[in-house]
């Protein structure tokens, strides 16, 4: 590359040493930066990317805008305090839940999603391996839980006790999420017992941010538009 052209009379100023190093670093900073944020999404187990930006909040009038920007900020992440989505299939509690954990992954906090029936299963395996304690200890120290599926099946009491211990372990200290198609008035019927249940809605629900996505699943009407649409 040849000096810059310059007017008679003027003189070229070439960038100094110092400031091409410091634009050097400036990039090798901001392309670690995108790879850590690349290493948290892959580490969080997402089963599909999914974006909020994507989200169609025009079809799910029930889901403020505003309300899930202010989630795609840490703050409430940092503080410990959970997230309740509660709505029928086809809602986008998932997409939310998804695009939430992917926004705080991304902005460099660890996040884990689990469906709560593989969470319990897995923490069964671990009792009975005798490596329980390990396990519980990994997923007590991740910033934000994201469980789905949360109620949709049954649980027997063991699998109610496990999963009372996690949330138990990571009360006010780290956020959980949760996306449940059950109201909270049935949620005994998943844990069977009426105490226990109890003990976890109240720590789940204590100074929680709640979305509730309605019963109108907008992804079957998406499919219906779609054929009458042919």
């Amino acid at each position: 590359m040849g000096v810059p052209f310059s007017p008679v009379g003027t003189v070229a100023v070439l960038p100094s040493p110092a400031a091409i190093l410091l634009d050097l670093l400036q990039i090798e900073r901001a392309d670690r930066d995108v790879r850590r944020q690349q290493r948290l999404v892959r580490a969080a187990k997402f089963p599909r990317p999914k974006r909020l930006e994507d989200f169609e909040f025009e079809k799910n009038p029930n889901v403020s805008a505003e309300v899930v920007a202010d989630l795609k900020s840490p703050s409430w992440v940092r503080e410990g305090r959970p997230l309740v989505m509660v709505g029928d299939s086809g809602t986008g509690k998932s997409h939310l839940l998804i695009g939430i954990g992917t926004a705080i992954a991304e902005a460099g906090l660890t996040v884990r999603y689990i469906t709560a029936q593989a969470l319990v299963n897995e923490l069964a395996e671990a009792e009975a391996a005798k490596r329980l304690s390990s396990l519980m200890a990994r997923y007590t120290k991740v910033d934000l839980l994201c469980l789905d599926d949360f109620g949709y099946a049954s649980l027997d009491k063991k699998g109610a006790k496990l999963l009372f211990q996690i949330f138990t372990e990571r009360e006010e200290r780290k956020a959980t999420a949760v996306a449940t198609n059950s109201p909270f008035a049935e949620w005994d019927k998943t844990f069977g017992d009426r105490r226990l249940c109890a003990a976890i809605a109240d720590r789940i629900t204590f100074r929680c941010n709640l979305i509730q996505t309605g019963t109108e699943s907008y992804r079957l009407q998406a499919t219906c538009d779609e054929r009458q649409s042919r």
